[in-house]
Formats: structure tokens, sequence, C-alpha cells
């Protein structure tokens, strides 16, 4: 029987254990797993397939995974930049989410989101919002991967307009999507320990112990969280956290930008996980996370962008670059955070901290076929003589070619074919234009 499709003509960086770069590499896909990955002989003939494609001597790397994502919000990009993250979020993000945050308004927000990602070559993220069972039906239009989950705070939120039911609606919308499809993985996320009480905190992780779901929360992400945590409960956050027996290896935390060296002890000995995320964290003045201290002590780390009102894209190339040049900086080493630790924080490390490592974030026979094709055609990528720098510190997401969720083609020749993006496009403008005018 013939392959589904065939990869051809490209350096294979698989981003496995071993790290194998495989120049004039082979992969065969078969429905929506890879069968054979290989270097090709000159002289060998390609398998039979229903599809081939010529990677045209670019590079064959995984689906980058993005780690942390709220995903309607890219209907409120550059909204209230260069603000402090209390009053950002207080008196600009929030007001705005109550008055435009709808079921209509997610869909195209989300459709945006995903059009975004896939065009930078991201086949997976981890989403943590409100009305996120819209956002799931975005994300299983467009044929995206994702772990998605509802958002829980104690305050009136879009669809939750009453705090008491902050746990049944994410138990419904973990109810619906578990296993329901194969690419959507149901999630609980609590906003912060400063916007949930401890009682809720401890009853949204049991909702995500009793499926064996990823329980998401920011933490210790500011000076000001730091400090209020101390002031309410006379500990760190992350000390507080663990108290309140939340951390664990199904626990993914954001940000951990002020940590102490007992917190980083005590991630790793509950074997926790983290997303690093240092735009965001660069532009809202938040701080730079230790991330070089947290890797020596072996906790999992992946790397995500957070939401378009805070960054202000979904761009994990740009992430890439930024998280390699800017702990060079903090730690006055230009080997710290080298270009492979880098690549696997974007495509292994992001799928262990969701859960999916399993499945993604390697180009392994027998993992699932999200795979992305680099085009290195280009004068800023001329010439190559290291894949992996290449990737971190000359591609750019206007780079990707060709992008494949599943074994399913979703981008081809840089045109997405799951998505009308000129519609999308409109409806958010519209949506826009509307916020405009409300402020």
């Amino acid at each position: 029987m013939p392959y589904d499709l065939v990869i051809h003509n490209g350096t294979l960086v698989t981003v496995n254990e071993r790290f194998d770069i495989i120049p004039n590499g082979l992969l065969c896909i078969k429905a929506d797993k890879i069968k054979r990955l290989e270097p090709l002989d000159p002289h060998q003939s390609l398998p039979a397939a229903t599809e081939t494609i010529d990677a045209g001597g670019g590079l064959v790397l995984p689906g980058l995974v993005n780690s942390h994502t709220h995903l309607p919000m890219t209907l409120f990009r550059g909204l209230a930049d260069d603000r402090p993250l209390d009053i950002w979020l207080n008196k600009h993000i929030f007001p705005a989410e109550n008055a435009h945050i709808n079921p209509e308004n997610v869909r195209w927000g989300v459709l945006l989101a995903c059009a975004e990602m896939m065009l930078a070559g991201t086949t997976a993220c981890c989403d943590g919002y409100f009305l996120e069972d819209q956002v799931a039906e975005a994300l299983h239009t467009s044929g995206m991967r994702a772990v998605l989950a509802q958002g829980v705070v104690d305050f009136p939120a879009p669809g939750v307009p009453d705090p008491k039911d902050n746990i049944s609606v994410p138990r419904a919308f973990v109810s619906k999507w578990l296993n329901r499809s194969p690419l959507i993985t149901p999630s609980v996320f609590c906003h912060s320990a400063y916007t949930c009480s401890g009682e809720t905190l401890k009853k949204a992780k049991a909702l995500s112990t009793e499926t064996g779901l990823c329980f998401q929360i920011h933490a210790a992400e500011t000076q000001n969280e730091y400090r209020q945590i101390q002031h309410d409960h006379s500990t760190t956050p992350i000390a507080y956290l663990d108290r309140l027996g939340l951390l664990n290896e199904n626990t993914l935390l954001v940000h951990c930008v002020w940590l102490d060296d007992a917190d980083i002890e005590l991630i790793a000995s509950r074997k926790a996980c983290i997303s690093h995320n240092p735009e965001s964290n660069a532009k809202l003045a938040a701080g730079i996370a230790p991330v070089s201290r947290l890797l020596k002590a072996g906790i999992v780390l992946g790397l995500g962008t957070d939401g378009c009102a805070s960054n202000n894209n979904l761009d994990l190339f740009h992430e890439m670059d930024i998280a390699a040049k800017i702990h060079k900086v903090e730690t006055n080493d230009p080997t710290s955070m080298d270009a492979k630790t880098v690549i696997e924080m974007a495509t292994i490390g992001s799928a262990r901290a969701i859960g999916l490592d399993h499945q993604i974030g390697s180009l392994e026979v027998g993992k699932q076929a999200d795979v992305i094709i680099i085009d290195n055609r280009k004068a800023h990528q001329t010439p190559m003589y290291h894949p992996a720098s290449h990737i971190v510190y000359s591609a750019k997401s206007t780079d990707v070619r060709d992008v494949i969720v599943a074994g399913r083609v979703l981008v081809r020749d840089r045109q997405i074919l799951s998505l009308d993006v000129k519609e999308i496009m409109s409806e958010v403008r519209k949506i826009a234009e509307q916020i405009k005018m409300s402020r």
C-alpha cells in the first residue's frame, strides 16, 4: 500500500533524544502517523505515495508547540500597550473582555489566532480563556491540535456571570470535549492565586485530577503578585500553591519569574512544568525568569507567547530568538540557552509541559505527523552551516512554507487550506471598530 504523504529533499531536524539531523532525509506518513524517517540514497527511488512534497532543500522539523496562549485576545492586539500589568489588566483588559467577549467574537478571534499560528509554523497550542467551548469549535475547524482550558476566576466573567458556576462550567467543558476529538484535549485553567480563592483553586485542581488532565495557572509572574501573596499568606506564590496541594506532574505553571531557590527546588521535587513567556514578561516588565537555574534543576520548560494583548503576536520563531538572547544577557554567558536547547523548548519541551510528548514534539516513527517545512532559499538564510542555529537566529516565521497536522496538509506554499483568512481578518476589523467606539 502506498503512503499518504512522502516528504523528501530536505534536512530533517528530528529533535529526538539524540537531536539527529538528517541531510537529504525521507519522511513517510500514513494516515496521521510518521511511518519512515531515514536518509534517502541519491540512487533510491521515492516510495509510492498519494502525495509527494519536495522540501526544496529546506528544513523539515516538528511543528512548534505554543505552551501558553489566550487565543481570543487577538481581538485586543495593541489595545493598551506600555502600561504596568495591574493597570493593563484591571483598567483595560478585564473591562474590554466584559464588554466584547461573546461567542461570535471569540470564534473570529480564535480563527485569526489559528491562521497566525499556522502561518508561523505552530501546529499545537495550550490555551486558557473564557467561552472555551467556542474556542474548541474554532480550533476544530482550523485543523490544529490543542490543549484547551476553560478559565476560572472568582468574579463574573464572560460566559460565567455567576462566580458560583466557576467550577461547574469547566466541568461541563471537560465532559463535552474529553475523547471527542483526537486533536482537542480539555484542561482546567485558574487565572492566578490572586483572582481565585484557595477553595476555588483546590476545587479546580480536583477536577483536573479526577480526569487526569493538565491544570494551568499563572504563577509568580510579577513582583506585585509576589508581595501580595507574601502579605496574604506569609509565603511565596509557589509555596502557597504547594500548600494547597496544586503542584504535581500535571501542573503547568505559567511565567514563574519571581522564584527563590526554595521555589525552584519545590517545583523540581513536585515535577511540575513551566511555560516560559519571555516576550510577554519583557513587555509588561514582569522580569526575566531564571531559566538557566530551572533547566539545571531538571524542570521541564516549554515556550509560550502568551496572548496577543501582551506580546503582541503568536510567533514562536521570534520567541525562540528572544529566549536565546535575553538569557545570555541575564547570565552574562554567550553559551547560555544555546540554539538546541531553545528549539527543544519550542517543540518537545512544550509538548512535555502540556502532556502531549508521547504524540508530538519530535519527528520519530510512530508519532503523530505534525511537521513543518522551512524554505531557506532566502538572502537572510544564506549560507547555512548549522541547522539548529539557523532555525533560532536566522529563520523567520514567514519562511514557513508548508504545515502538516496529523498527516493533513493545512498550509501549502504559505496558503492556508482550512480557513478563509481574508474573511477572518475582515470580520475581526469590524469587531475592532466596535471596540474602538466603546472606549
